[in-house]
């Protein structure tokens, strides 16, 4: 492609791009309203990205001045990313094609303005708006666009991909766009997030009634890992058929995946859906592929229960059977949810799987005979879901996180008649993922140091784990731990007197 024109200073540029890789090539070709990419890092998915909002920019059908007119705006979560890596990206390729202005109130943007050798001439805009301020997000509800590209569209809410995607069409006003829509670019979400949902869970019908993945008017692409392996034991290999491998270094994945964790290769550099842990976890001694199974569980032995309270409640069902081992079985975990609404849907949820089944006990947090600051109710949560049917007990143990994080920790240290002392069926998918990291000490900033905070992060992982913590101690989890806890100050206590000569 040839241009030239006032933005290049009369220079004439002649602009060539191979798809490296047919990933790469169909999502370029692709003119489906809506069509997203998902690769590994260095797979070329943000070049692609940029050459695709070019291509859209040459190819607007001109006005009666000759001139075609586009504007696309390039989102992502925050400033620090959009302007380091995707407007990086952009300029690289494309600056000198008109003028880069940032500063002020207004969002960056890249004013493009160049002719072609058809003697048409392309004036358009590249805005890079980021969703970290909100006085961008309100601007985003007014803009009239041609298109929105994604950057990391894993990070985006779904709520703000929504507004984007009616924004699209709007402009230019002569001439309408020739094509419209959202495209964009992500590394590997969670199996939880809208974007996997959308991808491998939707499906509709074309007009020959074949059944197609995602929804009506949305492609996701999937591009090949950087990094493959046999099965889940066994050790990374470069894949042969990764993407953009022509322009990365030698060996590029298998040197990157050396001293990462396990979840930030699948994720990043397998291309695999999951997440990454950030913190220390609360349980590192849960492993997944140990623990989560299916199980069985005896109607007869009856079933204990855990909640969690405050604005996002969860619940956690388990069993114990004669021979000490854990058996958590089921969740429900809840959001912007109040008391008075969760006991109605933890009685459907419990009547709708366990009808009938003896409950031995419900234990919740001690916080839940406190009354709620502004509530209007003026009962407690626990007199609440008591009016509800619900006959639910303070955990014991004053609430100390140390004992109760302990009691749902030991069963995971203790193999019985050759099992692991806990096991999680694959259900229970939020309390695994809080077992697995998403449960953490966040790290602290200390400059040379790795340092945590003493109490782990409040998040949707942390609810259905420590509701887990509520059920085991109050099944008698923490008895054992109170009473070895003793028994060492009693031994510290007969040796300092010892030590001092004491009778």
């Amino acid at each position: 492609m040839l241009a030239r024109g006032p933005g290049v200073s009369g220079r004439r540029i002649e602009f060539h791009f191979k798809p490296q890789g047919p990933t790469i090539d169909a999502y370029l070709r692709d003119r489906t309203r809506r069509c997203l990419i998902c690769g590994p890092l260095g797979s070329g998915k943000t070049a692609a990205s940029c050459w695709k909002g070019f291509r859209i920019m040459t190819n607007q059908a001109p006005d009666r001045q000759r001139v075609r007119r586009t504007r696309i705006v390039a989102v992502r979560n925050t400033y620090s990313d959009l302007l380091s890596t995707t407007a990086k990206d952009w300029r690289d390729l494309f600056e000198d094609l008109g003028q880069f202005k940032e500063g002020g109130r207004e969002p960056p943007c890249h004013y493009l303005d160049f002719a072609l050798p058809d003697r048409t001439h392309v004036i358009a805009e590249m805005v890079f708006l980021a969703l970290d301020r909100i006085e961008h997000v309100k601007k985003l509800r007014g803009m009239q666009v041609t298109a929105v590209m994604l950057s990391e569209a894993k990070e985006l809410p779904f709520g703000v991909v929504s507004m984007a995607d009616l924004r699209t069409g709007r402009y230019p006003k002569e001439v309408p766009a020739t094509w419209h829509g959202m495209f964009g670019d992500t590394n590997a979400p969670d199996t939880d997030h809208w974007y996997y949902q959308m991808a491998e869970k939707d499906f509709h019908l074309n007009a020959a009634g074949e059944r197609m993945r995602g929804p009506k008017g949305w492609r996701f692409l999937k591009q090949p890992g950087g990094l493959i392996r046999a099965d889940r034991n066994a050790p990374w290999q470069p894949n042969p058929d990764a993407e953009n491998l022509r322009n990365l270094p030698l060996d590029y994945y298998m040197e990157g995946a050396q001293g990462k964790a396990e979840d930030w290769i699948r994720v990043n550099l397998a291309n695999e859906y999951g997440f990454v842990r950030e913190g220390k976890p609360v349980y590192p001694d849960y492993n997944d592929g140990q623990m989560c199974r299916e199980f069985p569980l005896v109607r007869e032995l009856g079933l204990y229960v855990g909640l969690d309270f405050g604005l996002t409640p969860a619940l956690l069902v388990g069993q114990r059977p004669l021979n000490g081992q854990w058996r958590i079985h089921n969740e429900l975990c809840t959001e912007d949810t109040g008391i008075h609404r969760f006991a109605g849907e933890m009685n459907l949820f419990m009547n709708q799987r366990y009808n009938g089944w003896p409950v031995r006990g419900i234990w919740g947090d001690p916080a839940g005979g406190q009354r709620q600051a502004g509530d209007v109710d003026e009962r407690t949560a626990f007199q609440i879901l008591a009016a509800n049917n619900i006959a639910c007990e303070p955990a014991p143990g004053n609430n100390d996180f140390l004992l109760r994080s302990e009691a749902f920790a030991a069963p995971m240290r203790r193999f019985i008649d050759g099992q692991p002392g806990m096991l999680i069926h694959p259900q229970c998918e939020i309390t695994r993922k809080g077992l697995q990291g998403g449960y953490a000490y966040k790290r602290v900033k200390v400059a040379g140091d790795e340092r945590y905070r003493d109490l782990p992060d409040k998040n949707r992982f942390s609810h259905p784990c420590e509701a887990g913590q509520y059920m085991v101690l109050g099944a008698g989890e923490g008895t054992t731990i109170l009473q070895s806890t003793s028994a060492r100050i009693d031994l510290d206590v007969a040796g300092f007197r010892q030590m001092m000569g004491y009778s």
